[in-house]
Parts: C-alpha cells; structure tokens; sequence
C-alpha cells in the first residue's frame, strides 16, 4: 500500500504517519513543498527510531507525483468525498493521499478525481479528523480488504505466555 501526503505541513504528524508506514509495510510518498525539513528532530521524534526503515518517495509537486506513478489508482481523502473510505475498493497497490493539514486537497484535484474522492464520516461541525488517525483509519481498511497480506501476528507476551503458546528464548 502507498500512502501520499500533499505538502504535508506539521512534523510530527507526518513522523507518526511514517512509522504507521513501517509497521504495515507501506510506503510513504511526500509531495513538496513540505512545511518543515526532512531531519527536523520533530519529525524523527514521532517516527522514533523507525524513521530510518521508512520506504520514502519524495516529489517536487502534485505534477512530478502524476508524471511518476501514471496509470496507478490512487483514493482522494477528503471530507468533502460522497462515497465513504469503506465502500471503496483497494488494490494492494493503490496510493491513498491526503492533503495538507490546513487545506485538504485542493478542489481543482477532486473535482478531476470523483469517484476516486473518499471520507471517514464525522458529525456535523467537525472540520476534520487528525491526520495521522485519518491516514490510519483509511490505510488498515484498505490492509483489511486485502487481507493484511505480508503483515504477521504479534501478538507474543514480553515476559509470560498466552495459553497454549510456547515460550520464546
């Protein structure tokens, strides 16, 4: 899966996204301007120590990333889709992209797009959702329709056992 953040502006949400990225091997897309520096420490804190194993693919506009991945099926995210982020179908290879914190994507991108253009729902009077929940909302439904393909169980105890499970050395 590919997820693609359009000028993302805040640090840590886009650290919190990459390491999403890292625990369900997706990749991680960012299309420029960004509104702060790749080794900003912000960055790096919310990501932690996985920022390193991120599978990063930088663009230098909405153009570059086109030109990029033509012929690829990408999912709009914005609150303003008519069809909601579960009906749509995903692909294992499908770009999912969400917009800049303060804007979104821009209408001029939806309105090329509109059958691809998808929302979580929300009451009325609620701008948004967190980016970094969005982008995981969004990303572990589309992991689900694909059966979490690639993704192994953790669900190991650090220092005891789960009934029947044998204990790790």
């Amino acid at each position: 899966m590919n997820i693609v953040l359009l000028e993302p502006e805040i640090p840590a949400n886009t650290g919190n996204i990459g390491r999403t990225c890292v625990a369900t091997g997706s990749s991680l897309h960012l299309i420029k301007p960004l509104g702060f520096m790749l080794d900003e420490k912000h960055l790096r804190r919310a990501g932690m120590d996985y920022w390193k194993r991120i599978d990063l693919h930088l663009y230098e506009n909405y153009e570059d990333f086109c030109n990029i991945n033509s012929g690829a099926t990408v999912h709009f995210a914005t609150t303003k889709g008519q069809k909601m982020y579960t009906e749509a179908h995903f692909g294992e290879d499908d770009f999912i992209m969400f917009g800049k914190e303060s804007a979104g994507i821009p209408e001029e991108i939806l309105l090329a797009h509109p059958e691809n253009c998808i929302r979580i729902p929300m009451q009325g009077g609620i701008r948004s959702l967190n980016l970094g929940n969005s982008v995981a909302v969004v990303l572990y439904e589309a992991l689900r329709q694909n059966s979490f393909r690639g993704l192994e169980p953790t669900g190991h105890l650090h220092r005891l056992c789960w009934p029947g499970d044998e204990p790790s050395t």
